[in-house]
């Protein structure tokens, strides 16, 4: 796979705790940050992938009502509460 190289500027402390783990790891900080930014895109495509579903949902109408989700919700949390207890 091609790499491009960018410049990132950080907080010292950042940098300081990067360097930290890296050590730990004996890994490069290079590896943690591009371990890190795989991460938070795979996350944040996963998000807009869900967020741009509903809206096209919404758009075709199928909408859920406001009391049905708080039914739902209030059954959730009975349950919760009874598992606790």
């Amino acid at each position: 796979m091609a790499t491009e190289a960018f410049t990132v500027r950080a907080e010292s402390n950042i940098v300081h705790q990067l360097d930290d783990i890296a050590g730990s790891l004996d890994r490069s900080r290079n590896y943690l940050v591009n371990q890190a930014i795989q991460e938070y895109l795979e996350t944040h495509a996963w998000q807009i992938e869900k967020i741009t579903q509903g809206i096209e949902a919404a758009d075709r109408g199928e909408l859920v009502e406001h009391n049905q989700v708080m039914q739902e919700m209030d059954t959730l949390i009975e349950q919760k509460a009874k598992n606790k207890a």
